[in-house]
């Protein structure tokens, strides 16, 4: 899938054709995982795009798909990932706190529920407890690394710290929020993508300048958004932190150059 490398450079037009074309070729030979893949990616890159209705159209199509094998990784992965990815990207909180993992569910794929309820939670309007979906992050977290899988157990175990954080945020504890941010965003930059995957739903990085802009320090949160976009080029939750960041230190140039770059 050429995807994958429009992916990585931010060329999201790029991916948007080549997945429309990949779902109908794998639609077209009966290939529901392959389907599914090109399926996610694209809904990732119409988000990227600030296409929310064609993004929620994939994730309508999705619902409306009866034979999803969620027990199957890639098939499981996707199907999850979509409706998760909406809501986050969008900051539609209330939704997020509404998601349900798939029936048989993998615990690295059930955890982006989990992580997505959590943040849900924590991050709407009338903050509720994140307590539950932190535990059975915490579980899934466990069940990895007991079945000798770290690569996942390294993953989840972000996910948990990031919603831990986003926790201590709606708690009051600042400093401690920043500090788990930073480690997750560590523990990410650490690890190397699978091919199924664009990457994180949102970086680790990425939160901690969101999480920094919110707490008035918009030149940390600069640099928490330029280094989160030096490895996923073009995000647009990165590009626009990083313009707000830019403008609220009177910084017109850098300011431009990432609107430019957020119009391409």
């Amino acid at each position: 899938m050429p995807s994958h490398v429009f992916t990585r450079l931010g060329l999201w037009d790029d991916s948007i054709a080549s997945n429309r074309a990949a779902r109908a070729a794998a639609h077209e030979q009966g290939d529901l995982g392959e389907e599914l893949h090109a399926m996610d990616y694209l809904t990732y890159a119409y988000l990227q795009r600030g296409q929310y209705a064609e993004a929620g159209q994939v994730v309508v199509e999705l619902r409306a798909m009866t034979n999803v094998p969620a027990s199957q990784f890639k098939e499981g992965y996707a199907a999850t990932a979509m409706p998760v990815r909406f809501a986050i990207e969008r900051r539609a909180w209330s939704d997020a706190a509404l998601l349900e993992p798939l029936p048989k569910s993998a615990p690295h794929v059930a955890a982006l529920v989990y992580w997505a309820r959590a943040l849900g939670r924590a991050r709407s309007e009338r903050s509720q407890s994140s307590d539950d979906d932190i535990a059975r992050l915490s579980e899934c977290q466990r069940e990895l690394q007991s079945a000798g899988n770290t690569y996942w157990a390294t993953q989840v175990d972000a996910l948990l710290k990031e919603a831990q954080a986003w926790r201590s945020v709606a708690n009051g504890k600042s400093d401690a929020a920043i500090q788990g941010l930073r480690l997750a965003a560590d523990e990410e930059d650490a690890l190397e993508k699978l091919p199924v995957t664009p990457g994180p739903i949102v970086p680790a990085r990425e939160q901690l300048g969101e999480l920094l802009l919110d707490l008035k320090r918009p030149d940390e949160a600069l640099q928490a958004f330029r280094t989160a976009l030096s490895s996923a080029p073009r995000r647009r939750g990165a590009l626009v932190g990083a313009i707000t960041a830019a403008d609220r230190l009177g910084n017109n140039e850098v300011a431009k150059q990432l609107r430019a770059e957020l119009a391409q």
